[in-house]
């Protein structure tokens, strides 16, 4: 199908050494989000979707994919994710949202998904400050960009609220809970390209309940997560 309708998503994954309690739920949860992204894709022809990674500590930021297509996208693993260090959440953010920003500077066509998962606040950023973050983040947002924030250990609606980011989910650090939040974010992300078919996006309700009978069909999500 030529010019399909692109769908870049950009996730920004911590990987300070706080998220070493919970290295094989994350891994594990993210892996299942990696199949469900090209299920997406395939659920809705018209999109294609591209998948930009980048996880982050003070240490690095490490670039796993840029706008790469889906079916490109890789599994994280023991070798490729190892938590340490602190969380330059600031730096990560500025840096990796505004490499696909000049990326995608004279194209159209196109929405960006920004996911941040995180299990705990700013405390190591050198390069940008939250002011700054909160510029970026409400310059694209009046163009065609939705931000999402998730994240454990913190109060997840202020943190986020000081970048004006309002579509949030908090988790525990537990297996349980996260998978919960991994189905969810899966389950969003389909209502998200489901708005995109629609005509009626709205990027500020990303993680509301799922009304909409053709994402509610059990056949769908079994197809889906299957």
């Amino acid at each position: 199908m030529k010019n399909r309708h692109q769908v870049h998503n950009l996730i920004i994954l911590d990987e300070s050494g706080s998220m070493s309690s919970i290295k094989p739920q994350i891994i594990s949860g993210f892996n299942e989000l990696v199949q469900s992204i090209k299920g997406i894709e395939e659920q809705f022809p018209e999109q294609e979707h591209f998948i930009s990674l980048v996880s982050f500590n003070d240490i690095e930021n490490k670039i796993l994919h840029f706008v790469d297509p889906v079916e490109k996208l890789d599994v994280i693993n023991d070798s490729n994710y190892k938590p340490s260090s602190l969380t330059p959440l600031y730096d990560a953010m500025g840096f990796s949202i505004s490499k696909l920003k000049h990326y995608l500077e004279g194209k159209d066509n196109y929405n960006v998904l920004v996911t941040v998962l995180t299990d705990g606040e700013e405390n190591a950023s050198k390069e940008y400050t939250g002011s700054a973050i909160k510029n970026l983040v409400d310059e694209l947002k009046l163009q065609n960009w939705t931000f999402t924030y998730i994240g454990a250990d913190h109060d997840v609606e202020a943190m986020a609220s000081k970048m004006n980011i309002f579509n949030t989910m908090s988790f525990d650090k537990n297996e349980q809970d996260i998978k919960k939040m991994f189905i969810k974010e899966s389950k969003s992300r389909v209502k998200y390209s489901l708005g995109i078919r629609n005509g009626d996006l709205d990027k500020n309700d990303f993680y509301s309940k799922i009304v909409n009978e053709e994402v509610k069909k059990e056949s769908f999500w079994k197809k889906l997560f299957s």
